[in-house]
């Protein structure tokens, strides 16, 4: 079985959170929201709230996630009313840098006009075998994290040191505490030779139309048609 290996420091081993499989840090919002609406769709089937969407929870649980290392807190500075970020004094690492802001063209009219471009500092090291890259994303639907990283593919079958995560602060407000094991980033290992893949790109055929008009059919006339024919679990368990 292809494995990735994530490697820290030995010094900070213990005392910062590991990664975890992302299936494990599926968000508050979405795990609180109840399946069903108490109500029937236009279809007559039950009505499903987006926890019930096997998509949205098959990508939000695609890979690993690597979290905060320490504790991060913000609050305003007493005479700009900056942002100011803070951590505990005997943290085991600095958990986040600032980047330049002409680096994202923060500097000029544009989507990020005014924002301060910063980084977490990521402490984990990715290992992938031969053949093997993986994309580092802002965690997947987390739509409640105060911050939004940037999102970048790495190929570390090569790369001998942790990839940082550039990312800039949404949040509103200036008081926030983010805990140690707060997600971060999450990594998605893919094999290279499968972005060769070629593509076709045309209209249906008379046969293609019909499965597709079957399908559509079946998809709003049988409850869970999804999970019991077109989705394939047992390849993703591990």
């Amino acid at each position: 079985m292809t494995k990735i290996t994530f490697l820290c420091p030995p010094e900070l081993e213990g005392k910062i959170p590991p990664p975890v499989r992302a299936s494990k840090c599926l968000p508050d919002w979405f795990r609180n929201l109840p399946r069903e609406m108490g109500m029937k769709d236009e279809h007559g089937l039950p009505g499903l709230t987006v926890r019930a969407c096997l998509p949205v929870a098959d990508v939000m649980s695609l890979g690993w996630i690597i979290p905060l290392p320490v504790d991060i807190s913000t609050s305003a500075d007493p005479q700009t009313g900056q942002l100011q970020f803070h951590w505990p004094q005997d943290a085991p690492i600095k958990p986040l840098d600032m980047h330049h802001p002409g680096q994202i063209g923060a500097d000029k009219p544009g989507p990020f006009t005014g924002q301060v471009p910063l980084k977490f500092i990521n402490p984990w090291r990715v290992v992938l075998p031969a053949g093997w890259s993986a994309s580092f994303l802002h965690p997947i639907n987390h739509m409640d994290l105060p911050f939004r990283a940037f999102n970048g593919a790495v190929d570390c079958d090569a790369l001998d040191v942790p990839v940082n995560v550039p990312f800039f602060w949404t949040g509103v407000g200036t008081d926030f505490h983010l805990p140690a094991g707060t997600p971060m980033v999450q990594v998605i290992p893919y094999e290279r030779a499968a972005m060769k893949m070629s593509a076709e790109v045309r209209a249906e055929t008379a046969e293609e139309a019909e499965v597709r008009a079957v399908s559509l059919s079946r998809k709003y006339a049988e409850e869970s048609v999804y999970s019991k024919e077109w989705r394939r679990r047992h390849e993703r368990e591990t």
